[in-house]
């Protein structure tokens, strides 16, 4: 009886949601992304996580930059304990439901007066997981706007399915790997600004992408990728995927399940593999190369 009651505590609490309100949860259903919540960080826990940035920024190799600091919150307590912030957290929850886990996390820092943007592009295209239930949180490290190149979204994309992508080294974006144009209205673009401490999130099919940052400040970001827990990875495109339980249970086991780190800042020596790194055959694999929608607005 105590267990029937429990439950049914539990549900409502989920149907009540813990931090958006339904009006926000549809904004996000409609559009696919949300942002302007509170901070889930003061200004003092700003600077240290810029501090704690610095530190890992440290245990870059030469020729190498920030965007090498991917997944190291498999090494790094300070870095997991990021993303596991319990703020950020209830707002996933609220859009992924109860059960869900991190898997995956990446900075994006473009320095003042820097040409490199980051091309048009879904998410869910360079990851090997199915069903497609999973949302990116982009943390920013100070304040973003359109002067300093904040993400650019198109709104309700999501919805459209997976648009063709196609591979380019003849590009400033930091990604090879683009949709391909007149698929979409880049007009119809919403940039997402951001204060320091405060994050957006957005679904893992919206398009998206940034300008060049030609101002004289610096852009910085921690984007963190979260997944239902009934998604699956295709270990044969990434052998090296981890799942870290934030919320719930996981009933479904699909996926192997990482070691939470002991070691504040911790450097992550292993491959990364995405659909962009694993090559067209992936592509093949996965059935993307077959995908060619186009918006209807």
């Amino acid at each position: 009886m105590a267990g029937r009651k429990q439950r049914a505590i539990d549900n409502t609490r989920n149907l009540m949601g813990k931090r958006l309100s339904d009006d926000q949860k549809k904004f996000y259903s409609t559009n696919g992304y949300i942002f302007g919540m509170p901070p889930a960080f003061t200004p003092q826990q700003v600077r240290e996580l810029n501090a704690g940035l610095d530190e890992l920024m440290k245990l870059l190799r030469p020729g190498e930059d920030s965007k090498e600091i991917r997944e190291w919150h498999e090494s790094s307590r300070f870095l997991y304990g990021v993303c596991t912030n319990p703020i950020i957290l209830d707002y996933v929850e609220d859009i992924l439901g109860p059960d869900f886990y991190l898997w995956g996390s990446n900075f994006f820092i473009k320095p003042a007066h820097s040409s490199s943007t980051v091309g048009w592009h879904q998410d869910t295209y360079y990851w090997p997981l199915e069903p497609k239930i999973s949302a990116t949180v982009w943390l920013a490290l100070e304040d973003v706007d359109e002067e300093n190149a904040a993400m650019q979204v198109i709104p309700g994309s999501h919805k459209v399915g997976l648009l063709k992508h196609s591979r380019s080294s003849d590009t400033d974006s930091v990604l090879t790997l683009e949709c391909e144009g007149g698929q979409f209205r880049e007009d119809l673009a919403v940039s997402l600004n951001v204060k320091a401490g405060a994050f957006s999130i957005h679904d893992d099919k919206l398009v998206h992408g940034s300008p060049a940052n030609r101002s004289n400040r610096r852009r910085a970001g921690l984007t963190i990728r979260y997944s239902s827990t009934i998604v699956k990875c295709d270990l044969s495109v990434n052998p090296y995927f981890k799942t870290y339980l934030c919320r719930g249970a996981d009933m479904y086991k699909h996926n192997p399940v990482g070691v939470v780190p002991t070691q504040k800042f911790g450097r992550l020596d292993r491959k990364h593999i995405s659909v962009e790194e694993a090559g067209v055959e992936a592509e093949k694999k996965l059935g993307l190369v077959k995908q060619q929608n186009a918006l209807r607005y």
